[in-house]
């Protein structure tokens, strides 16, 4: 069972809270990330970083193997989880785009 407070979430949800999760430390041996959808590159070159700390990352993503970032991802041995279907927001709307989950996990 998922338990949100054994995972580090950098870039939370959260209308009253607002912190640029770049600016926070990420020592956390567990660490969630879903980024900006339209600019994941700084996000996922800080995931990588942090995996090569020993930290497992785990990074939802728009499913893009065109995108340098997501090339970063390949190139640094992260596994990737396509999502069957598309995301629903909580309105029940569908995501415009297929989605992925990117797993960093003892790289070097």
């Amino acid at each position: 069972m998922f338990d949100p407070i054994m995972w580090f979430d950098p870039c939370p949800l959260d209308p009253n809270y607002f912190v640029d999760g770049l600016d926070r430390e990420w020592d956390y041996d567990r660490i969630y990330i879903n980024p900006p959808y339209s600019n994941p590159l700084p996000w996922v070159r800080r995931a990588i970083e942090q995996a090569r700390k020993g930290s497992i990352v785990v990074l939802l993503l728009k499913h893009d193997s065109s995108t340098k970032w997501y090339r970063e991802l390949h190139e640094a041995g992260a596994r990737f989880l396509m999502i069957q279907g598309r995301l629903k927001h909580g309105t029940g709307k569908s995501a415009p785009f297929p989605s992925v989950l990117a797993v960093l996990e003892g790289i070097q």
